[in-house]
């Protein structure tokens, strides 16, 4: 039985081979995980449709490849497969709940390091070869592990999850007494999304933070100019926000690398700016619809379009596709007078810019006549890159574009457009 890449989306035409967590001539049970895949927006487990041996991988990690290629070869169980068989004991050997530590291991043993690599979770399931190598690595205790995965089997997304957080949960369990006073407010789906991305986002890229203080007066002085009137042709408030998305499309075109992905060991240059805008929805969540082809819109274009997708988002009235095929993250905090963010990139893309509070200032100002110190809106935008696709000079040299492009440019006409 052939194992194809699955239609995770109406848009998504294509996937990513993260990981195999079985290899070749390994046993199967139905339902068990076989690989990570990754798409344009979301990382996901294909599981065994059957149980079986995986006689054949046919696409290695690393991979793209379109909806509905091969990727294995699974041939069908002649004999009922159980947990036992699959993790490769014999079933008269191995007891109906695993036992954890090994018996085997010295008295004297850390606890969590062991002397041998751990195969089993707290339920007796099989950890797959890329969990146990990740437990091995970092010397956990698989019982001690949550798990998201189906019936409590535990991903490498868990293991990731309870790394970044596994010391300060443990310092605080030991100074809070039983049954301090509080809530324990369980995470909403969408929140449990949110930490999983984050976490695995932190755990894949390394992320580095410049950023630059850009004068706003050219743009303050459009905007205040034709205000009123765009908000009574076209219904939208003028936020400074699209000022900042047109120019950045138009830095992006000098600086393409930026406007990237990371598939394998290689770095897809986007034609397109597929602009992926961070929503807040109202402290509860966060969402970052796409606008497609952004480089091709005019500054008003961005203001309504930016608009139409924040408020159909807020509402609940967006398709899910609307989520998928961003290639660069414009995030910002600034309608609450933030002064700098660190943004987390958004997977797979390369960065992410974070746009804060523009705050009236004392600055220096130079001219033939000399210096002089006036009072101009100035604000900060900050940049979180990943330093496998790019070095610090090459953002750097972006973000020194892109303050030029914001300062310099003639946004009255920009709007007239």
């Amino acid at each position: 039985m052939n194992i194809l890449m699955p239609q995770l989306g109406e848009t998504v035409s294509e996937g990513t081979i993260i990981t195999w967590l079985k290899s070749e001539g390994d046993t199967v049970l139905a339902d068990e995980i076989l690989l990570e895949l990754e798409t344009d927006k979301a990382a996901t487990e294909v599981p065994a449709p059957i149980a079986g041996v995986l006689t054949r991988i046919l696409v290695p990690a690393g991979q793209t490849v379109a909806v509905g290629t091969a990727l294995a070869v699974i041939e069908p169980a002649r004999a009922p497969v159980t947990a036992a068989t699959a993790a490769g004991s014999p079933l008269a050997e191995t007891p109906t709940t695993a036992s954890w530590p090994p018996e085997s291991a010295p008295a004297d043993a850390p606890r969590g390091r062991w002397n041998r690599e751990p195969k089993f979770d707290r339920a007796g399931q099989p950890l797959s070869p890329a969990v146990r190598r990740l437990v091995r690595e970092h010397a956990l205790d698989p019982t001690a592990i949550v798990g998201g995965g189906r019936n409590g089997r535990i991903r490498r997304s868990d293991v990731l999850a309870h790394v970044a957080g596994a010391a300060p949960a443990a310092k605080a369990l030991a100074v809070l007494p039983t049954g301090a006073a509080g809530r324990l407010v369980p995470f909403s789906r969408l929140r449990k999304r949110i930490a999983e991305h984050m976490v695995r986002s932190k755990a894949t890229s390394p992320h580095v933070l410049q950023a630059v203080e850009v004068d706003f007066s050219a743009v303050v002085s459009a905007r205040a100019k034709y205000k009123a009137v765009f908000q009574d042709r076209h219904g939208v408030t003028l936020t400074f926000l699209p000022f900042v998305a047109h120019a950045l499309c138009r830095a992006l075109a000098e600086y393409p690398a930026l406007n990237a992905s990371i598939e394998g060991e290689a770095l897809r240059l986007h034609d397109d700016v597929n602009l992926a805008v961070a929503v807040d929805l109202n402290f509860e969540g966060l969402v970052a619809p796409v606008l497609p082809r952004a480089h091709t819109l005019t500054l008003t274009a961005l203001a309504t379009g930016i608009h139409g997708i924040t408020q159909r988002v807020r509402s609940g009235k967006f398709s899910a596709d609307e989520l998928k095929g961003g290639t660069y993250t414009l995030s910002n905090s600034g309608s609450f007078g933030t002064f700098l963010t660190a943004p987390i990139i958004n997977q797979p893309q390369v960065a992410i810019l974070s746009m804060d509070g523009i705050h009236k200032r004392a600055t220096v100002v130079e001219s033939d006549a000399g210096d002089s110190i006036t009072i101009r809106p100035i604000g900060v935008l900050a940049q979180s890159f990943d330093h496998r696709a790019v070095d610090g000079a090459y953002s750097a040299a972006y973000l020194r574009t892109l303050k030029g492009m914001i300062e310099a440019r003639d946004w009255e006409a920009a709007l007239q457009a």
